[in-house]
């Protein structure tokens, strides 16, 4: 039996979030700034317009690692297969630079974590057996479920980027709604 390394794009970016994470304990946390987008984006400083996207990358603890991945190794392939490796990885680029442009637009605090991403994948698995011209039930209910605990949660005072969580969630609908019907590219790794 042989191992496949079946979601290159989703697999890449486990492995990268993870990789980050390690090396910055091993460089005593002096690597998460490059992860991390803070609260303003200095368009001549090319490392700051990295953080739009890099932001996804990065993670504040063991626990938020295992549990964006988790979800991610979950729902990603499926997505994957679905859609494509270069769609999928277009689609969390997307998602990336929105959450991090809305952050820095609204928000006075700085943003690391997948976790943007893995309400994208949640909201878009939820697209999965569709055909034209139908709104799956259970698109309405994982919204319901997923971004209404979000927007119930806004006003606490933990360390969550709920709005974060809803801008993925609300890319992921977009996505699943122009993509539905999107054929998987036949190429290898596509």
């Amino acid at each position: 039996m042989n191992i496949k390394y079946n979601s290159p794009v989703i697999l890449t970016f486990a492995l990268i979030c993870t990789a980050v994470f390690f090396l910055d304990k091993f460089m005593a946390g002096t690597l998460m700034g490059f992860f991390a987008v803070g609260t303003s984006v200095d368009v001549t400083n090319p490392l700051s317009i990295f953080s739009l996207f890099s932001h996804v990358v990065g993670h504040g603890s063991m626990d938020h690692l295992l549990g964006n991945m988790t979800f991610i190794l979950l729902l990603g392939p499926i997505m994957e297969e679905k859609y494509g490796s270069r769609f999928t990885l277009f689609m969390i680029l997307i998602t990336a630079l929105i959450t991090g442009l809305l952050n820095v637009t609204f928000f006075d605090t700085g943003l690391l974590g997948a976790s943007g991403i893995v309400f994208m994948l949640i909201l878009l698995v939820s697209f999965t057996n569709t055909n034209g011209g139908e709104i799956p039930l259970t698109f309405i209910l994982v919204a319901l479920l997923f971004v209404g605990k979000e927007v119930l949660q806004i006003m606490g005072s933990d360390q969550v980027s709920q709005f974060a969580h809803i801008i993925g969630g609300v890319c992921g609908s977009v996505f699943g709604f122009l993509g539905k019907n999107k054929v998987k590219d036949p190429m290898v790794g596509s």
